[in-house]
């Protein structure tokens, strides 16, 4: 495993963005795992992030990409700092994009923050998080009706490895159903196996109890 995705997955669970217990998610699923993105709040940690982003975008995307779209809330802040970060490690000049939840039709009017988009764009998208597909499916309309853009993939930070809408993860979902490359940063097989009865800073975040309900829960709910 590279060295960022194993510092990765340390940062996640050092801010407390990478919890495990029991936790009852918005699909009603009960979990033994929880990601919390809204949990990195400090300029420091949204530093880190937005480096960790930008070198899986590079690996898996390469520079020959014009946009990065961060969906309303939580990829704004995503987009922004991926961009410096995509600036300061590789020397080139991405555009941020935003959406907004409701058009403003005054002063700088429209749906969108950031960069404007135009025909011929290449965009990489860029999340969080997902598990069903829900907010691509919102998304992808908003980037279409901007004009003739490309949409090159999407970059979330943790692939949850389990059951979208079908058998299959949500991230294989979209792929089949827009036709283009979804990556994370680490999957939570990654998680697991670099975290598992091994001591961070003094704690183990996966111990054979933890293990046993992740073991459970992909039993029920891992994707195919």
């Amino acid at each position: 495993m590279e060295a960022y995705k194993q510092e990765f997955i340390e940062f996640m669970a050092q801010s407390d963005v990478l919890k495990f217990g029991e936790f009852t998610l918005k699909s009603g699923r009960k979990a033994p795992f929880f990601m919390n993105a809204g949990s990195y709040v400090t300029g420091t940690q949204l530093k880190r992030l937005g480096q960790y982003y930008a070198k899986a975008i590079h690996e898996h995307y390469g520079e020959d990409f014009d946009v990065l779209f961060g969906p309303a809330y939580k990829g704004i802040p995503l987009s922004v700092a991926t961009a410096i970060a995509f600036s300061d490690l590789y020397g080139k000049d991405i555009r941020y994009c935003s959406n907004r939840k409701e058009a403003k039709d005054h002063g700088d009017a429209g749906i969108l923050l950031g960069s404007s988009l135009k025909d011929g764009d290449k965009v990489v998208i860029i999340e969080d998080v997902t598990t069903s597909g829900k907010s691509i499916e919102e998304t992808f309309p908003i980037l279409k009706a901007q004009g003739n853009v490309q949409i090159i993939g999407l970059m979330v930070s943790l692939n949850r490895m389990e059951k979208g809408k079908g058998e299959q993860s949500a991230l294989e979902e979209i792929k089949e159903t827009y036709g283009f490359d979804a990556h994370a940063i680490v999957t939570m097989a990654e998680v697991i196996e670099h975290l598992y009865n091994r001591p961070y800073q003094g704690k183990i975040y996966i111990d054979d109890t933890i293990k046993q309900a992740i073991d459970a829960y992909y039993e029920q709910y891992g994707a195919k």
